[in-house]
């Protein structure tokens, strides 16, 4: 029971910080991004971190490795998942976020090319990874510090390349209606469910976060085998897109793994609760009682070595 209470706590904690950000799907990027001022003291023990990574704008050049916990740690010799492919296109090229871990890289490549292949979706719209270095974002995500997450637009790509500035101001497709019960069955597919479980069924994939009202309708439409829904795990807002998050590579030691979902399929008493006033409601937090930004003291010793590598 503590546990549950501390989780639904946790969610409603999330659920009042992403209230005040705009939907990731939609905000618009920038054509001319403007370098981010020089920090006074940089040496600062109360800096917050994400002012550091985030005027990282290219990779350490040190091997590649995953350093502490999807949403606490950083990322060393980065790889970026090109800009144009075969079966994908990366947006919002202005955020500079297409960097991963070389097997979040390689997997994105695979799972876009088998997709097409299939005809399963015709490629894929990429949305961010991580900042070149990882570690805390500026704007907009709490986990992606890794390079093991990646979103995925639930807008499938069109046959032409888009330019820069479609990649920057086109909106996202929201799958989900406007009360948050249901999806919204002009725009939800049974291509949309094809994809999320070609990419829950990979062995490499640790979990796939949707909106509770996708969740919802997977458990509903979902035939056959269902074991691949145990990985679909329903939260806040993916509402435009999904989320992958990758297992830590097995050689890793320095990642952190995330905890064991519980068995089942997810279908239960535990996702009605995404769908009770409590959530969909979430009373506001009060400033003073939400968490302040984490420095870099705080996020394991490594991540200094990533950001002081040239």
């Amino acid at each position: 029971m503590q546990l549950q209470t501390a989780r639904v706590k946790k969610y409603l904690l999330a659920a009042a910080l992403l209230s005040s950000l705009p939907a990731l799907g939609q905000e618009r990027g920038t054509l001319n991004p403007k370098p981010l001022p020089p920090i006074a003291n940089p040496n600062d023990p109360d800096l917050p971190a994400k002012d550091l990574f985030g005027r990282k704008t290219a990779p350490a050049d040190i091997a590649a490795r995953t350093i502490g916990f999807y949403s606490r740690g950083c990322l060393a010799g980065g790889q970026a998942l090109s800009v144009d492919g075969d079966a994908w296109q990366v947006m919002r090229l202005s955020r500079n976020r297409n960097w991963g871990h070389p097997e979040l890289v390689a997997f994105l490549e695979s799972l876009a090319r088998e997709a097409r292949g299939r005809k399963i979706w015709p490629g894929l719209l990429v949305g961010d990874l991580s900042q070149p270095r990882g570690g805390p974002m500026l704007t907009g995500h709490a986990s992606h510090q890794i390079g093991l997450d990646a979103d995925i637009w639930l807008t499938p790509m069109p046959d032409e390349r888009l330019s820069r500035a479609q990649r920057e101001e086109l909106s996202a497709t929201n799958v989900v209606r406007a009360n948050g019960l249901d999806v919204d069955p002009a725009k939800w597919t049974q291509q949309h469910m094809s994809l999320i479980r070609l990419a829950a069924q990979d062995r490499r994939v640790e979990r796939v976060f949707v909106n509770p009202a996708i969740k919802q309708a997977i458990c509903r439409e979902a035939k056959g085998d269902r074991a691949w829904l145990n990985k679909v795990r329903p939260f806040y807002g993916h509402n435009y897109h999904f989320h992958i998050r990758l297992a830590c590579p097995a050689s890793e030691a320095s990642c952190r793994a995330q905890d064991a979902i519980p068995p089942g399929d997810g279908c239960d008493a535990s996702l009605a609760w995404w769908f009770t006033d409590e959530a969909l409601n979430p009373k506001p937090v009060p400033p003073e009682k939400r968490p302040k930004p984490v420095t870099l003291a705080q996020l394991p010793q490594e991540c200094r070595a990533v950001l002081d590598a040239p």
